[in-house]
């Protein structure tokens, strides 16, 4: 790695790092890789600890010197890092969350938070660093590429909204845990014919609230992708239903795209109908690791281990088209994601 050498009251700028080392990171032209890095940022997601115990086994194997940095960004500037030996992930590929630990770091959105995370990298002399986490994960390993820190990014979220892959680490957990508990609410709506609505996860994406309304049989999905007429688009349907001679409902709203508490309230008001609200909120991202979750994990950390021993570095690790592949970090991160029109349509078909 090229080093950034400098004292507590002499940092200097991000733009003159990046002038003097972007450049030649991207080029490859840096020394061999010895001791690599590896942390979890932002939400937790189950299949984490399977992408750290990839990463630092394959790593192992590679012949690396492998540390973990606990607690994310917030954990690299304060210098919380330890070295991983083969013991240290035995029995995590099966556990939710990460035994790193996880956080969001403000410091880190400063240069200076950036500068001093690269101070304790050169500290413990790591020549690069494997981040698992979101796209604001992502943009922290860029603005640490930016200044001469090779860096490969893991998508570990489960909203599934990172643009440049198709699939991110707990997606699949996540939306196997909602469906749980959406078909346990039925049975419960179906006894006293009710009208559950169901607040969902995802941010500002609506991936987890589509697939999981389709798959529990939802009676209408609202998601922030599509703006939605609460009368045409809910009320109406509920109503049509009730005259069929339906005695129960779900609706399922991803957290963008409204207030599960608000439409249970407008629901009832307009149909007489009892609603009730139930937010999932972080239930979502706990649980042990569905196949995929570990399966995905494990060959994205091996994937991002390869690019470290071929000198490929700022790469974002992907799943395109059921395959693993890698992506340049700032190409990445200009890619825009949307869900198909087609899901979308196929979906109302079904309500």
């Amino acid at each position: 790695m090229s080093r950034l050498l400098y004292d507590e009251n002499n940092l200097p700028s991000i733009d003159s790092l990046r002038a003097a080392n972007y450049d030649n990171v991207d080029k490859g032209t840096v020394e061999p890789v010895k001791r690599v890095g590896v942390l979890t940022s932002g939400g937790d997601a189950p299949g984490m600890n399977a992408a750290i115990r990839a990463v630092v086994r394959a790593g192992i194997n590679a012949g690396f010197e492998m540390y973990g940095v606990q607690r994310g960004y917030h954990g690299l500037w304060k210098g919380e890092i330890k070295q991983l030996d083969g013991r240290s992930v035995s029995e995590t590929l099966q556990r939710g969350g990460t035994f790193l630990m996880t956080a969001r770091s403000k410091s880190f959105m400063e240069d200076q938070g950036v500068l001093k995370g690269a101070r304790m990298m050169e500290a413990y002399e790591l020549d690069a660093l494997v981040v698992i986490g979101g796209d604001g994960s992502y943009k922290g390993a860029r603005a640490l590429a930016r200044i001469g820190i090779p860096v490969i990014g893991m998508p570990g979220t489960i909203d599934n909204d990172i643009a440049s892959t198709d699939y991110t680490i707990g997606y699949d957990t996540a939306m196997n845990t909602a469906m749980d508990c959406i078909d346990k609410l039925r049975d419960t709506a179906s006894s006293h014919e009710r009208c559950s609505v169901i607040e969902v996860m995802g941010r500002r994406a609506g991936y987890i609230a589509l697939n999981v309304g389709i798959a529990s049989g939802a009676e209408a999905i609202l998601i922030p992708e599509v703006p939605f007429d609460f009368n045409k688009d809910v009320l109406r349907i509920i109503l049509d239903g009730r005259n069929r001679g339906k005695k129960h409902y779900v609706v399922i709203v991803a957290e963008g795209a409204g207030n599960a508490t608000e439409i249970a309230k407008q629901i009832e008001e307009a149909t007489g109908i009892e609603s009730r609200p139930t937010i999932l909120g972080h239930l979502q991202r706990g649980g042990s690791p569905t196949l995929r979750d570990r399966t995905t994990a494990s060959l994205m950390g091996i994937r991002a281990i390869d690019c470290l021993l071929e000198k490929r570095f700022n790469r974002l690790i992907v799943e395109k088209d059921g395959k693993i592949g890698d992506v340049d970090i700032e190409e990445g991160l200009e890619m825009t994601k949307t869900i198909s029109e087609q899901f979308i349509i196929d979906a109302k078909r079904l309500s």
